[in-house]
């Protein structure tokens, strides 16, 4: 059977995810910091190498293109084809979100539909299992809340301007978010205090100091540039109150942390409640959870009494991969989609 590779080239991470004969097998992320050079793509390449030696067949989708190494989203959707054309051949295909799948040079002459249109992708294979559905991919750095009518994706926007005015992109991530973008005050100890407005810790400290965080989504470095245990991110978070950690209990801290965890709940939900208000989306349509952060969607939903479904079940997942192939869903879907046409 033939492998097809779908990779998903964002600004912060590579992800790369392998099917075969309509079998998510293998799904995975690499530490990518684009806007640190296109040097630490190359290096991520060469880490995925002998994941992705397996496959013959690649699609690309990418985010990358957003990143400060460039000018402009032009120029970084050519740039980032440019190179993947190096790595797999002039045979690669590239998402280019309603135009479907493209070569590299009709990838290149159609940036605007190439660049960060990943969460149409996997859009487009739920809408295959699903006539109704409501998509919500919580990832490292943005949440995607896609409706799904009629066996079709009904996005009111297409680009990122577009989309943070109707809700469908809410710029707020599982891990690599600063409290600081999250709520400028926390209660701790009866008292509200005003946190400082400085990049002192983040999202993934709120969630390490709540035991909530899955091993291995946290690739990047801490705001400190010190390392990821608990008593680290303690010391981070205290400091955006004005304290050391030793000033107060841990639960004390678990108590403020799980304030700014709520706070930022909230936002993704303001969002679906924003989409779900604008469209015809029936009650009983299911969330489809997808991203790094798919269990706080599996709460959304509780919340809001709505049936929660994995994406890694509808991308008919291998056990081994179920949890990564729901982490990581454009790269999967990309991969089935390109498959699909392929057979």
């Amino acid at each position: 059977m033939t492998i097809t590779a779908g990779l998903d080239v964002g600004g912060a991470h590579l992800k790369v995810a392998l099917v075969e004969d309509g079998r998510t097998i293998a799904a995975t992320q690499f530490f990518c910091p684009l806007w640190q050079g296109m040097d630490k793509l190359d290096a991520a390449l060469i880490e995925a190498a002998l994941l992705l030696s397996r496959a013959t067949r690649h699609a690309i989708t990418m985010t990358g293109e957003l990143s400060d190494q460039f000018p402009d989203r032009k120029t970084g959707v050519i740039t980032l084809v440019a190179r993947m054309v190096r790595a797999f051949g002039p045979d690669v295909k590239f998402w280019m979100g309603p135009r479907g799948f493209g070569s590299a040079a009709e990838a290149m002459k159609n940036a605007n539909e190439v660049g960060s249109t990943n969460f149409l992708a996997t859009a487009e294979l739920v809408a295959r299992h699903h006539a109704k559905a409501l998509l919500i991919d919580f990832g490292s750095t943005t949440a995607d809340i896609i409706p799904i009518i009629g066996g079709k994706p009904t996005p009111r926007g297409l680009t990122d301007a577009e989309r943070q005015t109707t809700g469908e992109l809410v710029y707020t991530g599982y891990t690599r978010t600063a409290v600081m973008g999250v709520t400028n005050r926390a209660p701790f100890q009866g008292q509200w205090v005003s946190l400082a407005r400085e990049y002192l810790a983040t999202m993934a400290d709120v969630r390490r100091i709540l035991n909530v965080l899955p091993d291995g989504v946290d690739l990047h470095a801490t705001a400190d540039g010190r390392g990821q245990s608990v008593p680290e991110s303690l010391t981070r978070f205290a400091r955006m109150l004005g304290r050391d950690a030793r000033d107060a209990s841990q639960s004390d801290w678990q108590s403020a942390a799980s304030f700014v965890r709520e706070e930022q709940l909230r936002s993704i939900m303001d969002g679906v409640l924003q989409v779900v208000s604008s469209d015809t989306l029936q009650s009983d349509a299911p969330f489809i959870a997808a991203g790094i952060g798919a269990s706080e969607i599996d709460e959304i939903a509780r919340r809001l009494d709505r049936e929660c479904r994995p994406f890694a079940q509808l991308a008919n997942a291998t056990d081994a991969c179920r949890l990564t192939a729901t982490h990581f869903a454009p790269a999967v879907a990309v991969a089935l989609l390109l498959e699909g046409r392929s057979t």
